[in-house]
């Protein structure tokens, strides 16, 4: 059962991968037929000129297709614009190898799009055919079968057994389309060997400007805690101590009052000293594990919370808490901003990139400027050289994912 489970999550994350590469074929297809139109001009001489556009156009579609690559496995950085001018760009190695993957991803990668679509849509039209046979004339045939002739209830039940049958082969070659797909972007999209990394030392860069900014926050934040809380209910431990102390001799009835506030006083700042010493490194984490420790925090929250997660092997322990903090702080977003009856958390490891994906069927809308705490956990997410999606349109669902990279 739990293969079951696993190859049905495995082609639906396929065909999620198929239909947005379906997209970017589309677009390679039309930049692919411009090409061909812009070199017949050429022959004319009146191409030239629209050469520079067209390989635009073409660095364009190339880098929705990094980006959407990188969204599913290891991040492809743009070359940045073309080179000026038609004779260096047409020499460019970069360029060269985009106008392959156009003929390649415009080709195979549309083909292998449209049979994963289509094998879905095969397998709920025949599965369904028993219920809605009798709107079709006999004479028409199965679905998409037009000279099978349906007689009855048998031949409507054999074409659902069909649609059965679609389904298997969708979910057993959708991962294999998916990466056939994939792979000519893999191949030919990144940069090739000594390409300049003045993008990457800028990325780093930045990276870095986010995790010290994420750094001085977290000081901040346990300062604020321990001044404002601990310290102040420590302070008035020492004053009740000191009062009690007075009044031993003079009235130990109200000697007894005292200490007792004191004692309550104590309890406080030591239930606020551990909420500090947890929100450094919950100790669940090291307890219970990633899943224990998220399965606390889904019990906890006031929205129905359904809580997955797929992680065979711990993580670092930095990646499991920064991990644990993004589904604490969305969490409380949904609850606070969100007016949703109900949130999805799914966490899984793939590779060497850990998954967070948090969905509410809230009211969307959600902003980063609005100070709801989205800035936080993408800044935390920077720092690690992770990356944060987020897409909440008006009247949502607002759907939040997260990579971090976990090793290997």
């Amino acid at each position: 059962m739990e293969y079951v489970r696993r190859r049905f999550r495995a082609a639906v994350d396929a065909l999620e991968h198929l239909v947005g590469g379906l997209g970017t074929a589309v677009l390679a297809l039309g930049a692919l037929f411009g090409i061909v139109v812009v070199a017949a001009a050429c022959v004319g001489g009146v191409g030239l000129l629209l050469v520079p556009g067209m390989l635009r156009a073409v660095r364009s579609v190339a880098d929705r297709e990094r980006a959407r690559l990188s969204r599913w496995g290891p991040p492809i950085p743009s070359p940045g614009p073309v080179p000026a001018g038609v004779r260096p760009a047409l020499r460019d190695p970069v360029v060269r190898r985009e106008l392959r993957w156009v003929a390649t991803h415009g080709t195979l990668g549309f083909g292998a799009g449209l049979i994963a679509l289509a094998l879905p849509i095969y397998a709920v039209q025949d599965m369904t055919f028993p219920l809605w046979y009798r709107l079709v004339p006999p004479d028409a045939g199965a679905p998409g079968i037009g000279w099978w002739r349906v007689d009855g209830l048998g031949d409507a039940l054999t074409v659902g057994v069909l649609g059965i049958g679609w389904l298997v082969l969708a979910v057993a070659t959708g991962p294999a389309l998916a990466r056939i797909q994939a792979r000519p972007g893999r191949r030919l999209l990144p940069p090739p060997p000594g390409f300049d990394l003045s993008l990457r030392v800028a990325e780093l860069t930045a990276t870095r400007a986010a995790a010290l900014h994420a750094h001085a926050v977290e000081l901040r934040r346990i300062e604020r805690s321990l001044h404002d809380g601990t310290q102040n209910r420590l302070v008035a431990v020492n004053v009740l101590l000191g009062a009690a102390r007075r009044a031993v001799r003079r009235d130990p009835a109200r000697a007894d009052e005292i200490l007792e506030r004191a004692q309550n006083a104590a309890e406080q700042a030591l239930g606020e000293l551990r909420t500090v010493v947890r929100g450094i490194l919950p100790p669940v984490l090291g307890d219970r594990g990633l899943a224990g420790a998220l399965d606390g925090l889904a019990a906890a929250c006031a929205v129905p919370c359904r809580l997955s997660v797929d992680v065979d092997v711990r993580c670092a322990a930095s990646v499991e808490a920064t991990a644990y903090f993004v589904v604490a702080e969305a969490l409380t977003n949904v609850v606070r901003h969100s007016g949703a009856s109900a949130v999805d958390v799914a966490v899984r490891r793939e590779g060497n990139r850990l998954l967070v994906t948090v969905t509410d069927d809230g009211r969307g809308d959600a902003d980063e400027t609005r100070g709801s705490g989205l800035t936080g956990i993408r800044r935390r997410v920077e720092a690690y050289d992770g990356r944060m999606t987020l897409t909440s349109p008006p009247g949502g669902p607002t759907r939040m994912h997260v990579e971090l990279p976990c090793g290997s």
